[in-house]
């Protein structure tokens, strides 16, 4: 799971990470720093690894995490995008919430395929520059990338990634 390194949404972090432990998923914390992490809402998080220490090779699913952190920090790092674009190529389980939807958009793997995002003007905007089809649904799935549009989603967006990799 990628993370911001400041202001990512901490529910988009500790409910599918809940969820992937409890179904017996080994998960591993990435960020562009190993410094802690602070969340929107107060959680710390020590990384287990920088983002250029990620082999995808060795995940199952590749997940980015959503929050303000995510446009501020995540949009426009060509590692993050280049990760994300590794994980389609070797068809890894991907996925993004929140305003993550928007790295997968930026690194091309969502150019004319559905996809949902938070309801912001410039993640939508951002999607649609990409050729991305913007959907409202709070997940979408498109093959094997699953996008979701906030914290409300993480729940339901963590239990379809379950059931992919079932």
């Amino acid at each position: 799971m990628i993370i911001a390194p400041k202001d990512f949404r901490d529910e988009e972090l500790k409910t599918p990470k809940e969820i992937f432990e409890n179904n017996g998923a080994e998960v591993t914390v990435a960020s562009t720093t190993a410094k802690t992490a602070r969340g929107q809402m107060g959680a710390e998080v020590t990384p287990d690894i920088e983002i250029t220490n990620v082999d995808v090779k060795n995940y199952d699913t590749i997940i980015f995490v959503g929050g303000t952190g995510a446009q501020e920090h995540l949009w426009d790092d060509k590692e993050v995008q280049k990760i994300a674009k590794e994980s389609y190529k070797k068809e890894k389980c991907t996925g993004a919430i929140c305003l993550a939807p928007v790295i997968l958009a930026k690194a091309g793997i969502l150019k004319g395929k559905p996809a949902t995002v938070f309801k912001s003007d410039d993640a939508i905007s951002e999607l649609k520059n990409n050729e991305v089809k913007y959907s409202k649904k709070m997940v979408v799935i498109s093959g094997k990338i699953i996008t979701a549009n906030g914290p409300k989603a993480a729940k339901a967006f963590a239990n379809k990634i379950v059931e992919m990799m079932s």
